[in-house]
């Protein structure tokens, strides 16, 4: 615990530093920091971190001395200021803002133009002559303190603004006059009162007091909550508070306000990017209240100015060494930095800012591969609208508007979060139209394909957001009439109800009503070879960082896929081979789902005529033999189908990997998965198969089992029909065969499933082994020409307890963690979705175990099974081949654990290949 409670900034020296984030919030930190380098920062203080810790723990009070410490603080401010705190001859004013150790863009309250009353609203109309700006700041003070302090509704605000401006037949704020603003303040002193049941505040320490605990209980918010867990922010003890000196960008056209970025934040192109307005607050620039201007009109409007600009930007990306995203204000002609940040960007921005920051000798590669975030590194792939379908239904753009944050997005309109979320769950791709989005919208705007706007810049709320979330957003597209009562917009003579489609193009800013196709990103385009590398900047940064990441890689990274399509999309993203092959899914492809249905309506029969036969005596050993004839010949005739075919699926991949591994695993799941269970398909079935339709039902019955992910699947289905198995492993090594003989190197793993004990896998090795011997002794061969490998995967708890014993009969082995995961928590994959949500909020759980691998419970299994593997073979090949293997929290697990490699799906292998690296990196 820090006894100092408070921390000043100002004049040029700090008492706090960028390395103090975790108690003085970004902001805060980042204050301190640039007043001791020399930008010119408004003085100020800082309230820590653990301040707001400790006001939730004493149910939202203060804790004691923070008064004391507090007006210590208001008396060094007035004394660097030259003004005095509600002194109506010479005041000081202050901004309250929150500022959490991870940035959380508009997600906590804000309260400007604090220390205002009617007093020093005369005090300010004399000393600046100027009574509509002091009109303007107590306008805004009231309705940002009733907002964001008392819960008066900001839409009622809103509405008086609105009917003001509408009786003086004006648009823009900046257009009435003194009296209506008078007007103006009127109607909201009367709402304030009639809804809080009090007078307003005029004592500026009363004001302060609500403020800073109106910033705290911020913390606690919906909307905040709701940031957290879609950005993964844990560990945070709350927001820090930060006091400033006010400084006023809204004094007429010498002043004025804005946010920039030192590089884009949507393409990370290298020039100064950004918006401002004269004669504004800050957040009539991020609210999207007055659509801004580009910040390289400014060069226009003040060359001397924009130089001083210019030079903060180049000096705060050489200190902090990464792209900034800074606000600003500009009183009188004289600049002030108010903030700045590491800036939000989309992956599109990360990849090329570490890339081109590399070659301009401003960072080195590791900083550039630990930095980008991995489980963003998948929206490189995201689709785009596709051109050709544009120009083959002559589509034209009903309304350009700015181009937020890149994308391609089509889908259903509508006009409401709420709206947006309900969709969605139902399975809708939305697009999310707002006049402007505020914090309340998270939740829509992650529901959504992409957001469109009728208000609001580059750096509005929905640009900064979306940005953030790598949806594609258009902003400001101002043709744009809202009405959501109704529930239609129009635009141009347009009229688009809720519920029609619309596309919107995040790289060029177009809304095209009705559907457009979308297709790959460029990226996917070049690896298809539809595009040239040479043609695509985006291709070029990419690569150059993928392989500065594989520099740094120590751990291998495999792909799960069951098709040459899937296994050579995978190689092109770096796949270094297959972890997981799954031969079922090959079952399900044209006509030989017939021959492998035929297979199970036998098979049943077959098992228990051999049983049978097991145990006759005499003559009735002829009569079981005659019995089990047909059934048999119907068996083995359906296997002799299936080769082929399965044969045929193997070669494709094998030649898709040239020489890659590839492990490929049995059958797993249980028949009846092969078997419809509607009426209609059993009719279908038995009219293909010429069986009657009990027949079908009669042997979906026989398989119906109460769990049957814990039924007769994986090496038990095996170990009851070797046959199958046998199928599988000679069609896996006779396509081997021929690949190797089309003068290919094959390296073919076959992985035994759902293992518990040594025995089931000896018993299943013995087939493989068998077989492998057979076509040998076919070939007149003493041995194959390629290595074979034989493993199981580790999905049943057992397995992992009793590893060493396993070990001595396995090759190699890989983790199923979907099943283990089941299997260990006790939880079903299909039915926990329901509750697991919940488990996460009330803390029981840290992530989705089905999602990011349960580290404590689950990650123990991983780690006693590989210590207790490698006990009897040091050598031993791990890998992991659920899902987890491409979410990066885990694939760093397994990284820790050792693991050979992990394994996902195609278009995760570059988040696993990533994630590896830095996993690597951070044990540097």
């Amino acid at each position: 615990m820090n006894d100092k409670m408070i921390y000043f900034f100002g004049n040029g020296r700090a008492e706090g530093s960028a390395k103090m984030r975790e108690l003085l919030g970004g902001k805060g930190a980042n204050l301190a920091e640039m007043t001791n380098i020399g930008i010119p920062v408004p003085p100020g203080f800082t309230i820590t971190t653990e301040v707001c810790r400790m006001y939730h723990e004493k149910h939202n009070t203060f804790p004691a001395g923070l008064k004391e410490e507090l007006s210590a603080a208001v008396q060094k401010l007035e004394s660097s200021m030259g003004g005095r705190f509600g002194d109506p001859d010479n005041t000081l004013l202050v901004s309250v803002r929150s500022g959490a150790a991870r940035s959380m863009p508009g997600m906590m309250d804000t309260v400007l133009n604090l220390g205002i009353s009617p007093q020093v609203v005369d005090g300010l109309h004399r000393k600046t002559g100027n009574r509509r700006f002091a009109l303007d700041v107590y306008r805004r003070f009231i309705q940002m303190f009733g907002d964001v302090v008392m819960n008066v509704p900001h839409e009622a605000y809103e509405h008086l603004l609105a009917e003001v401006k509408s009786l003086k037949g004006v648009n823009l704020d900046t257009e009435l006059d003194e009296n209506d603003l008078q007007m103006v303040i009127d109607r909201y002193l009367e709402l304030y009162e009639r809804t809080t049941g009090e007078s307003f505040p005029v004592d500026p320490f009363e004001q302060l007091e609500k403020s800073i605990e109106a910033v705290f209980r911020s913390w606690n918010n919906p909307r905040a909550i709701k940031y957290r867990q879609l950005n993964d922010i844990k560990g945070l003890i709350g927001t820090a508070v930060n006091v400033q000196a006010m400084v006023f960008g809204n004094l007429g056209d010498t002043s004025g306000t804005g946010v920039a970025f030192t590089r884009d934040p949507a393409t990370g192109k290298n020039e100064f990017y950004g918006e401002y307005l004269m004669n504004a607050q800050g957040e009539d620039v991020v609210a999207g209240i007055r659509t801004p201007l580009s910040i390289s009109c400014l060069k226009d409007q003040n060359p001397e100015l924009f130089a001083e600009l210019l030079q903060i930007r180049d000096k705060l990306e050489k200190h902090y060494k990464d792209m900034q995203d800074l606000e600003f204000t500009i009183q009188d002609g004289k600049l002030f930095i108010l903030q700045t940040r590491t800036g939000a960007r989309t992956i599109f921005s990360w990849i090329r800012t570490q890339v081109e920051m590399v070659e301009e000798g401003l960072i080195d590669r590791k900083t550039a591969v630990r930095r980008v975030p991995a489980d963003e590194l998948g929206k490189l792939f995201a689709p785009i609208l596709d051109p050709a379908d544009i120009t083959v239904k002559d589509l034209k753009p009903m309304t350009t508007g700015l181009n937020a944050s890149p994308g391609g997005a089509c889908g259903r309109v509508v006009f409401s979060a709420e709206d947006a979320e309900d969709w969605a769950h139902k399975g809708e791709k939305v697009i999310l139209v707002r006049i402007e989005t505020s914090p309340e919208d998270i939740g829509g705007m992650h529901a959504s394909q992409g957001i469109l706007t009728s208000r609001g810049g580059m750096t509005s709320h929905a640009a900064v957001v979306a940005r953030g979330m790598g949806c594609p957003c258009v902003s400001g597209a101002g043709d744009l009439r809202i009405n959501y009562a109704k529930e239609f917009l129009t635009c141009n003579g347009l009229q688009i109800k809720k519920g029609d489609m619309l596309a919107i193009d995040g790289f060029t800013g177009h809304v095209f009503p009705g559907k457009v196709n979308v297709k790959p990103s460029e990226i996917v385009q070049v690896l298809r070879d539809e595009m040239k590398p040479s043609e695509s900047l985006l291709y070029s940064h990419y690569s150059q960082f993928m392989a500065w990441v594989d520099s740094y890689r120590t751990m291998g990274v495999r792909t799960n896929a069951d098709t040459p399509t899937d296994t050579q999309t995978a190689v092109k993203f770096g796949a270094e081979g297959i972890g997981l092959c799954r031969t079922e899914h090959m079952f399900f492809e044209g006509d030989r789902i017939i021959s492998f249905r035929r297979l199970i309506l036998v098979a049943e029969k077959v098992k228990q005529l051999r049983k049978k036969l097991e145990s006759a005596k005499g003559d009735q050993i002829e009569a079981v033999q005659a019995e089990l004839a047909e059934p048999l010949k119907q068996y083995n005739q359906a296997l002799e189908e299936l080769l082929p075919l399965q044969k045929s699926d193997f070669f494709g991949i094998f030649k898709a990997l040239n020489g890659l591994p590839a492990t490929i695993r049995t059958l797993d799941p249980p028949l009846h998965e092969f078997l419809p269970h509607d009426l209609e398909g059993q009719k279908e079935m038995a009219a293909t198969m010429h069986v009657a339709v009990e027949q079908i039902q009669q042997t979906i019955e026989s398989l119906k089992e109460f769990n049957p992910m814990l039924g007769h699947r994986g090496c038990r289905l095996g170990i009851s029909y070797p046959e199958v198995t046998a199928m599988q492993i000679r069609a896996i090594i006779e396509a081997a065969i021929d690949i190797h003989n089309d003068g290919m190197k094959v390296a073919p793993e076959i992985m035994i499933p759902l293992v518990g004990t040594r025995r089931e896998l000896d018993l299943q090795r013995d087939v493989t082994e068998s077989v492998i011997q057979e076509i040998c002794d076919e070939k007149g061969w003493t041995k194959l020409p390629f290595k074979v490998l034989i493993g199981t995967m580790i999905e049943v708890p057992r397995a992992a307890l009793t590893a060493d014993d396993i070990a001595k009969s396995a090759d190699f082995f890989s983790f199923g963690t979907n099943d283990l995961t089941q299997m260990t928590c006790g939880f079903s994959r299909d039915d926990a979705g329901k509750f697991l949500g919940e488990y996460v909020e009330k803390k029981i759980y840290e992530y989705e175990p089905f999602q990011v691998l349960d580290q404590t419970g689950v990650g123990q299994l991983l780690q006693i099974a590989a210590s207790k593997g490698r006990s009897v073979k040091p050598e031993l090949k791990l890998g992991i081949c659920g899902e987890h293997g491409g979410e990066p929290r885990s694939v760093t697990f397994c990284h820790s654990v050792g693991l050979n490699y992990v394994s996902c799906s195609p278009f995760r292998v570059p988040i696993a290949r990533l994630s590896a690296a830095q996993a690597a990196l951070a044990m540097d």
